[in-house]
């Protein structure tokens, strides 16, 4: 069983299924994290869905790309966690199956594509506070040894 993180699910709702892949990217002592704008306005793990075809690993170098910039390496799968929540950019209720990873930042090859991130990098003891979800900051707790 999958652990689930934040509210549960309002049995009345009906929720569609979205996969994602995020990753904890540690670069000596901090955390490279993504600011989102509209609608969000919130300090997240990089990362985002699957689009349909694409495999996770490819989806998690494309979404941390495409919201700080950077190419990673090394990506290692630390597990999963299930977060229901409403989508505004999508306008859906979502049951979110997000599978987190960890991988190395190799180089910043640009700005962010997505203009709505920014790449910022944070203290991991910080990073476990304010990341936006239970489940971020629950991976990010573990993963850097906060527990």
């Amino acid at each position: 069983m999958i652990r689930r993180f934040g509210e549960k699910p309002n049995t009345a709702q009906r929720y569609q299924m979205r996969h994602g892949v995020y990753a904890i990217l540690p670069l000596l002592d901090k955390l490279l994290l993504t600011w989102q704008d509209d609608p969000h306005f919130e300090v997240q793990l990089p990362g985002g869905g699957i689009d349909p075809g694409e495999s996770p690993i490819h989806a998690l170098h494309r979404e941390v790309m495409e919201e700080t910039g950077w190419i990673i390496a090394a990506p290692r799968r630390l597990g999963a966690f299930r977060r229901f929540t409403f989508m505004p950019e999508y306008d859906i209720w979502a049951e979110k199956l997000c599978t987190i990873y960890t991988a190395r930042p190799v180089r910043r090859i640009g700005p962010p594509i997505e203009v709505d991130h920014t790449p910022l990098w944070a203290d991991p003891k910080l990073a476990a506070e304010k990341l936006a979800n239970e489940g971020d900051r629950h991976f990010v707790r573990q993963h850097m040894g906060l527990v």
